[in-house]
């Protein structure tokens, strides 16, 4: 099994790793599927494909497509593929975790190109059921948009991947459809026909939806998986992808279900009786606690409710301990509803979710305006209510899911520190002190990257509340406005001196006092 030839004759063929990395051809587009901590991660034919690239020089100029961010930041996942030569372009939803990947779109040795990640999974599908791409206002007036950067993120970037149409008088982005020559996806096992299970995963991701654009391109499957089951053995219900849409099984008996552990069954299955509602950890740090306590706020009884990376994910804990959970609905975009969301490395899971959906259906989902309150994280804002969490400094990180749920949710809040770099605050007597102020500002007066676009949001019937530990703003007609300052917080001294514009201060309130009260400390 040397040659593509050799693996193209039947459905479920199974190979070694090294035989299915024998199979790629310099210049494919490959899609891959999987998501941070090594949810769905096919590594053992990532791993292959960079050993025979290390080795023979060869696949060349692959384009690589993913949706998600994968891998473990350091060795596996996406920086397999980070080497010189062996890519010459990707498009990618999110990718801080391959810094190597990162570093080559920084210094300008691939076409880098970045989109949301539910337009490149609904993408995927589309280009696969061979229809023209994708229509969709999803990305008007963000860095994806060809009146802005059209997604592209260095100057070696000159493809046109999204043009701006006009359907019955309204605006739309047209994502053109893509050409895979190869998908490959993961489960759990797969029988002798090459039906792939999902039974023992964590999530099913955009696995359908990569394995339906190399499909459809009459290109080739490649699915890894932990064992190889008896006919019969795995439950229809479960089988994520169907032996006619499988190639070839690499069968990797080290499989982990994530990078935490080989396997969790907290992550697929209901919770026990007595079970606690959340596993995140309380926020140390004094100004992210009093950030996830005055979000929290936020949320109404019967809530559908997604939490974002980072700081926001700490409202979970604050609405765990609150006793709260049993009244909101709780929605992830990698899949899951309900349950407790992780944070960290696994943030995308939930244990003992009510539901599993994969990411393509769950932002489907989101597109209907299910999600009443969508609590996200904010790396900088500027005078007109525009937020950046896709290009930090020189780094590109990629939006995510970010621009597909701020597109659709009916309330937004962001959450961030006031200043970066160096900051540390503490509560006293029910006030705010601030120790140490950070020296990088926040709200700025022109975001270096949109990712959510404050122009477009009246039109969606949205509000916006943009939360940091000292200060509560409110996107207005005009741009950002001061709703509440936290007690001991002087305007002109904390806020006005370390911002980069002078928002409207209409009716400024007091943060309430009880978010103070605690003792929210510098760790």
């Amino acid at each position: 099994m040397a040659s593509s030839g050799a693996l193209t004759g039947g459905a479920g063929r199974f190979a070694t790793p090294d035989e299915a990395a024998a199979v790629f051809e310099d210049g494919m587009v490959v899609a891959v599927t999987g998501s941070g901590g090594g949810i769905l991660e096919a590594d053992a034919v990532f791993a292959a494909i960079e050993r025979r690239f290390l080795t023979t020089g060869h696949p060349r100029d692959l384009t690589v497509v993913h949706g998600l961010g994968i891998g473990d930041g350091q060795a596996t996942g996406l920086n397999r593929f980070a080497h010189v030569g062996l890519v010459k372009c990707v498009i990618g939803g999110h990718w801080s975790w391959s810094p190597a990947m990162q570093d080559l779109a920084m210094r300008g040795c691939i076409e880098a190109y970045s989109l949301p990640a539910g337009v490149i999974a609904a993408l995927l599908r589309e280009s696969g059921a061979r229809r023209p791409g994708l229509f969709t206002k999803v990305g008007l007036g963000t860095f994806v948009d060809p009146r802005r950067e059209g997604g592209r993120l260095n100057a070696e970037s000159r493809q046109d991947l999204v043009t701006l149409v006009q359907v019955d008088g309204e605006e739309y982005l047209h994502y053109k459809p893509l050409h895979v020559d190869i998908g490959i996806v993961r489960g759990s096992s797969a029988d002798a026909f090459g039906n792939v299970s999902a039974a023992e995963e964590a999530s099913i991701l955009d696995s359908r939806a990569v394995a339906l654009a190399a499909r459809g391109a009459g290109g080739l499957v490649i699915a890894q998986v932990k064992h190889r089951a008896e006919l019969g053995e795995q439950d229809p219900r479960l089988v994520s992808i169907p032996a006619p849409m499988v190639d070839v099984v690499v069968v990797s008996p080290t499989q982990w279900q994530t990078y935490a552990a080989e396997h969790d069954p907290a992550f697929n299955t209901p919770a026990p009786p007595g079970w606690p509602a959340s596993t995140i950890a309380p926020p140390t740090d004094g100004a992210r606690a009093i950030v996830a306590l005055r979000a929290a706020m936020e949320v109404v009884d019967g809530d559908v409710v997604n939490v974002g990376f980072g700081m926001s994910a700490g409202v979970v804990d604050v609405l765990s301990r609150q006793g709260r959970l049993h009244d909101i609905q709780l929605v992830i975009e990698q899949g899951a509803v309900g349950g407790s969301p992780e944070s960290g490395d696994l943030f995308g899971l939930s244990r003992h979710p009510s539901a599993l959906m994969d990411s393509l259906t769950q932002f489907d989902f989101f597109a209907t305006g299910m999600i009443d309150v969508a609590i996200l994280g904010m790396g900088e804002t500027d005078r007109a209510g525009n937020v950046n969490v896709s290009k930090l400094g020189p780094a590109t990180v990629g939006p995510g899911g970010f621009i597909d749920i701020v597109h659709s949710a009916s309330r937004l809040v962001f959450c961030g520190t006031f200043t970066a770099r160096g900051l540390s605050v503490a509560t006293e007597g029910g006030t705010l002190r601030i120790l140490r102020e950070g020296s990088v500002h926040k709200f700025v007066d022109h975001v270096s990257q949109v990712t959510f676009d404050a122009a477009g949001s009246p039109a969606r019937n949205q509000t916006a509340l943009y939360i940091t530990e000292r200060a509560v703003f409110e996107l207005g007609p005009d741009g950002l406005t001061l709703r509440e300052v936290a007690p001991g917080i002087d305007i002109e001294r904390d806020i006005l001196r370390h911002m980069d514009f002078v928002p409207r201060m209409d009716g400024v309130r007091t943060m309430p006092a009880a978010i103070f009260e605690g003792d929210h400390q510098p760790v």
